[in-house]
Formats: C-alpha cells, structure tokens, sequence
C-alpha cells in the first residue's frame, strides 16, 4: 500500500517538490529524497520498509568487501546473490513452492501466508546489479551508505521500474543539475504518462476485468477479442505511464533515467519486441544472467538452451503463478525460432508485424488469465468461439461505451511511434520547425488540461490499479 493518487499529486509530491527546490545544498537534497523515499514507501507499509532498508544495508557491505583484493570476494558475491534472491523467494515464491510441493507428493505443508512488499523485484535487482557491478569493477563501490540507500530507495521508479543500474545515475547522485528547463520537461513527461495511465489504461482495464471475470455463456470470438487487445493497451499504457511518470520526476530532481520503451506494439519480430518491452529488464538479465550463462558464445544448442533459461526467468519475475512462467517460456520459444529459422525475417513488414502482434496478443491473454486452463479456454474461444449467441453479442456491445471507444482509439494512435514522426517530418526544417515556442506552448497547455482531467478523474473513480505495483 502506498500513497493514494490523490494525496501523492496534490500534497506529497509537490510539498517534496517545493523543499528540494528551496534546499541549496545537494548533501541536503540527497538527504530530503531520502526520507521522503522512506516515507512513501513506508505508507501503509511500515514494517517492509525495514526490509528495503536491511537489503541497502547488506548490499552496501558486500560491495564495500567485494571490491577489495581479497580472495574470498567472490564468496561474498555469493552470499550477496543468495541472501536478494533468498528475501525475494520468501516474501514473493514461498508460498507457490509449497503448493507445489504439496500437489506433487500429496502433503499437506502450511501454506505461508506472507504479504507481498510492494516493488520488491525492482529494488532487489536494483541492489543486487550494483553489487555486482562493484564486483566486475565496472564500477568503484560507494563508501557514503546514505547514496547506496538513496540510489535502492528513490520514489519515482521505486516501486514499478524502470530499473535503474548503479553505474548509469552514480555521478549523479552527487552531481546533478536542477533548472527550469528540466523542471518543465520532467513535468510535462509526467503529465503524459499520468494521463495515459488514468485515462486509457484504466479505461482498458475496466472492460478487460470484467470480460476476464465473465462467465462462459457470455465468451464468443468478438468478446475475447474485445478482452484482449483491452488488457494488450492496459498493459502497455500502465507499465509505460509509470515509466514515463517516473522518468518525469526523476528529470525534475536532476536525474536522467533511461528510457524503459520504445514504441514496441510497432516491433516486427518477437526479438524487436523484447528490445522495444521493459528496456530495462531485459537488460538487466541480458547482462546479469544471458551473458554469465555463455550468452551466444558456445553454439547454437547452448545460445538455445540460454534463452529459454533467461524467459524461464522472465515469466517467473513477475509473479508466482504458472501462467507467468508459461508466458515466459512461451516468448522464449517463439525468439528461439526466430533465431534458428532466419527465413522469418525476410517476410514483408506488414506479415512480420501482424505475426508479431498475434503472439503478443495471445501471450498478454496467458498473462493475465488466473490460471492456465483459463488462458486455454480464452485462446480458445479467440480462435473458435464462433457459436455467437445473443446474450454474448449484447454483453460484448454493453462494454463498446462511447468513452471506451475514444480511449480506444487513443489507445492505438498512441501506441505509434508519432513522437518519432513529428521529429522526422514535422519539425525537420518544416513551417512547424520555425514556430518551435507556438508549438511548446500548446503542448504545454495541452499538459496542463490533461492534468486537471487526470485529477477529476481521480477524485470521481476509486478505480486505479497500477499492475506492476505486484512486481
């Protein structure tokens, strides 16, 4: 639980805001971001916030240790692998393995009952990337325990990504600038990615629940399609409007973090999907896990074998079900393909991109069903339900509202790479190019509109749910 979306917009972030801009001092700064990280985080969740604080603790000492010459550094390495990736199989996989258990040898185990800490995937690989860094010697260890913690701890992308790598922000936690120019475009990139999450994605996920919860006699083809290209812009527009929130803030404190997506409902391949989807998480095990494994170095049968390991690892990061596990296996098989059959890519785009999107679509389907034979039936009744009965024809068009649609459709044009169009053709030496502060002072204005809008839609609609918040 953290705070509200209210109290977050109107109070919390801009009283944060206001102190840090008055501060002079980046020491004083540092130290503001750090209890207002603390105590965001520790809204609703007061114990587990010990819990982020033990993991800043313990990694910044096996940091410390690791970058000495000492030979047992490496067993420090070790410990510090084991005891992240212990706390988050107890506090995120504990219960599943038991359950697990259970089922294949017919005990009757305890089934812990442990609640989840918000973000935990994203600060604990967090933490763990900068040990390992400091390990590698890509880069020099902290020796100030309050920048580690800041560094693990800050707000903006602390509880859904993106994830941010030691080496990228280091020089910037003591050395960054805050001036008007950021300010107004880290705002403006907030506002953006606020207004996609509260007016498309929730809009999205609205009809995507209740078609994912509906019973059988209301499924045909036309519904779950409906269900799922819903869910397939639910998705996108919450994990990307939190990126884009995140990134936002972190610009408006000084910070440049890395862009976490890249257009990819406009991939041509599965491949060019994952290097569009979550950036920084597929780097992260690209460098963390694919290249230690061997990577693409040792023949086709073990590049095969590594791949399969890293989306096995995939699906499970995001959650202790077996539908995240099969969809991470499942986009694991299809870029497995792409690479061992290179006739794929040499279809036309146009025959790339719908194959593309059709194993998207279906992926997000087992993704976000409750179970596995749920996604089963859903696929389905996608690729068969044909026997279309009335009540099914009624129930699809009772979610088609007019408000539905205009989201919707704001929902694929954004989903277009338009900002790299505008870049290209627009502003290229173009009428527009000459009018650049006409141009920002309408998007400027159009931000401000959309804010208000997000606000009243807030303060009216208790509905808002941010996905990745389990992750």
């Amino acid at each position: 639980m953290v705070f509200s979306s209210l109290v977050f917009l109107c109070v919390f972030l801009p009283a944060v805001f206001l102190l840090y801009t008055i501060v002079p001092s980046i020491k004083f700064r540092n130290g503001l971001l750090i209890i207002a990280s603390l105590l965001f985080y520790s809204y609703g969740e007061p114990v587990y916030v010990l819990l982020m604080i033990f993991s800043s603790i313990i990694n910044y000492l096996c940091a410390l240790f690791v970058s000495s010459k000492k030979q047992n550094r490496k067993w420090v390495l070790v410990l510090a692998v084991v005891i992240n990736l212990g706390v988050l199989v107890v506090f995120k996989y504990s219960a599943f393995f038991v359950e697990v258990i259970n089922s294949v040898t017919g005990l009757s185990l305890p089934v812990p009952q442990i609640d989840l800490p918000i973000g935990i995937s994203f600060f604990t690989f967090q933490a763990l990337s900068y040990v390992i860094d400091v390990y590698r010697k890509t880069v020099n260890p902290q020796k100030n325990y309050f920048y580690v913690l800041l560094y693990i701890s800050f707000f903006p992308q602390l509880i859904a990504g993106p994830i941010v790598k030691y080496k990228d922000i280091n020089e910037q936690i003591t050395a960054r600038e805050q001036n008007v120019f950021k300010i107004a475009e880290g705002l403006r990139r907030f506002i953006f990615g606020l207004s996609k999450k509260v007016l498309i994605a929730n809009t999205m996920a609205q009809t995507a629940d209740i078609i994912f919860s509906s019973g059988t006699e209301y499924m045909s083809v036309l519904t779950a399609w409906l269900g799922a290209f819903a869910y397939l812009f639910q998705i996108y527009y919450d994990f990307s409007g939190y990126s884009d929130m995140a990134i936002g803030l972190g610009k408006m404190f000084g910070f440049d973090f890395k862009e976490n997506f890249n257009y990819p409902y406009g991939a041509i391949s599965v491949r060019d999907f994952w290097r569009k989807w979550h950036i920084s998480l597929s780097e992260w095990f690209k460098e963390y896990l694919y290249i230690p494994l061997g990577g693409n170095r040792k023949g086709k049968a073990r590049t095969v074998r590594n791949r399969l390991i890293v989306f096995l690892f995939t699906g499970l990061w995001h959650g202790a079900n077996w539908t995240f596990i099969l969809w991470g296996i499942y986009h694991g098989i299809f870029v497995v393909l792409e690479e061992l059959i290179p006739k794929l890519g040499r279809l036309p785009k146009v025959i790339n991109h719908i194959y593309t999107m059709l194993v998207v679509i279906i992926g997000f389907v087992i993704f976000r069903a409750d179970t596995v034979n749920q996604a089963f039936d859903f696929i389905v009744n996608m690729f068969g339900g044909f026997n279309i009965s009335q009540q099914s024809v009624s129930f699809a068009l009772s979610q088609l509202t007019p408000w539905f649609i205009v989201m919707f459709v704001a929902a694929i044009i954004g989903s277009a790479p338009l900002k790299v169009f505008s870049e290209k053709f627009i502003f290229n030496g173009s009428v527009m190019a000459k009018h650049q502060n006409v141009v920002q002072t309408v998007i400027y204005a159009i931000s401000f509109v959309l804010l208000l809008w997000c606000i009243i839609r807030l303060s009216g609609n208790s509905y808002n749910p941010f996905i990745y918040f389990r992750f």
